[in-house]
């Protein structure tokens, strides 16, 4: 992955990997609330649809762009991480993440 560029703010953590609920294969990782707070307040009127703020991710070898979900049970945004990358990576629910993600769209 590129470097991030100064206007592109990056974020380094760990977190474990949940599936949604409704058991409807959708897996996440939660976005840190600091995180999600300065991304929220970085990118306030700037989200897209749902809210969701687009980012470029990188969990192990894998990287690809995705975006980040409002969560307002958590209070936080949500990462989803799809099945080529937990096969990759070798990543099942209840593992810890190390997660970097870089906010492409702030403009």
């Amino acid at each position: 992955m590129p470097a991030s560029r100064a206007d592109n703010p990056a974020y380094n953590f760990t977190a474990p990997l949940w599936e949604w609920p409704a058991k409807a294969a959708w897996f996440f990782v939660t976005v840190p609330v600091e995180i999600s707070d300065e991304i929220d307040a970085r990118t306030h009127g700037l989200t897209n649809g749902f809210g969701s703020v687009r980012v470029r991710v990188r969990v192990g070898g894998s990287e690809w762009l995705t975006s980040v979900f409002p969560d307002s049970k958590q209070q936080a945004y949500v990462l989803p991480i799809k099945k080529a990358v937990r096969v990759a990576e070798g990543i099942v629910p209840g593992d810890d993440v190390r997660v970097r993600i870089e906010v492409t769209d702030l403009s």
